[in-house]
């Protein structure tokens, strides 16, 4: 029996293979493209594996007491809260501190924060020690005038002296200024949120809307992971705020404040990424309200390039999935 021959049908079929294969390329084709520039979050931060079960919840009773400030109403927690429907922040422009005078700055999340590379937006503390060190002495937020008086505030707590005693067994004393900021760094450690992101990078495609993966496109495309990138997708190098074009606030000059160069007027610590829909307002002084105003804004201050509005919904459809997967 003689197989009838038909050109259509063949031609038919292997346009249907193709089609499949190229759809099926796409979504690939676009995380090797993310894998260039982007990481999925680490399954812990470096020097967690040092912290003891102890030292963490010390750090963490240390982050939540408002025994830190000088009259008993201000915590690490009050500016980074971290209870239910909030991530890291406490949603306000810049935040009140333990004697009611405003900050000068937004309060950036403490979520993830470990993984930078400095802290602060003008990064002028090496790490999440030094970083919790500031606060308690800063006269604006917590207001101890100096490390003794702090010192000498806990060692007459009961509780305090003898947690300190078995989590430092190899200080003498245990209870010290550098040790209560080692406590609440090993706390603030465990402060690792993954999102559907990471599944993605990790190689799930499906964890992905097809929205979010033109966001996550558009986002490569016009040029937002220049300085965006990395595990955080920020927190790793500093920029001029209003690169190409001047931001309004000029109040604040940045790294300026710290070094006194010239060079580094209006520079700042780039934001990382990382629960970015959770945390508004947005930018150092706390001024935009959304994040689709923030997106926008950033296409023309930074790369001179005005954005669609499908472009900043995409965009920002695609950062929603940077948000912590356990946020309720």
């Amino acid at each position: 029996m003689k197989l009838k021959y038909f050109p259509g049908l063949i031609i038919f079929v292997l346009t249907v293979i193709t089609t499949v294969a190229e759809s099926a390329e796409v979504p690939d084709r676009l995380l090797r493209t993310a894998s260039r520039y982007f990481e999925p979050l680490p399954a812990q931060m470096q020097g967690a594996e040092k912290d003891s079960a102890d030292k963490i919840e010390l750090g963490k009773k240390l982050f939540n007491d408002p025994r830190l400030s000088i009259n008993n109403t201000q915590s690490c927690s009050s500016c980074h809260r971290l209870g239910t429907g909030f991530s890291g922040v406490d949603n306000l422009p810049t935040s009140p501190g333990a004697k009611g005078q405003l900050g000068n700055r937004n309060s950036p999340t403490v979520l993830n924060a470990g993984l930078q590379t400095s802290q602060f937006w003008d990064g002028r503390a090496k790490d999440l020690v030094e970083q919790a060190k500031g606060p308690i002495l800063n006269p604006v937020e917590m207001g101890m005038p100096d490390e003794q008086a702090v010192v000498s505030k806990l060692v007459a707590i009961a509780e305090y002296k003898e947690a300190f005693a078995r989590v430092f067994p190899e200080s003498s004393p245990p209870l010290t200024y550098q040790n209560i900021a080692e406590a609440i760094a090993a706390f603030e450690r465990t402060l690792l949120t993954p999102g559907r992101f990471d599944d993605y990078m990790k190689g799930n495609i499906d964890s992905l809307t097809d929205t979010e993966k033109q966001g996550l496109d558009t986002f490569i495309k016009v040029g937002c992971r220049q300085c965006h990138d990395g595990v955080l997708l920020g927190g790793g190098s500093f920029e001029t705020m209003g690169k190409e074009n001047p931001y309004a606030n000029q109040s604040d000059q940045g790294l300026y404040t710290v070094t006194k160069e010239e060079a580094d007027r209006m520079v700042f610590k780039v934001a990382p990424l990382r629960n970015v829909a959770l945390t508004a307002p947005y930018f150092h002084d706390g001024k935009v309200a959304t994040l689709e105003e923030a997106v926008r804004l950033m296409g023309h201050l930074q790369l001179d390039k005005a954005l669609s509005e499908q472009q900043v919904n995409d965009i920002v459809s695609f950062l929603k999935t940077l948000s912590d997967k356990n946020y309720k």
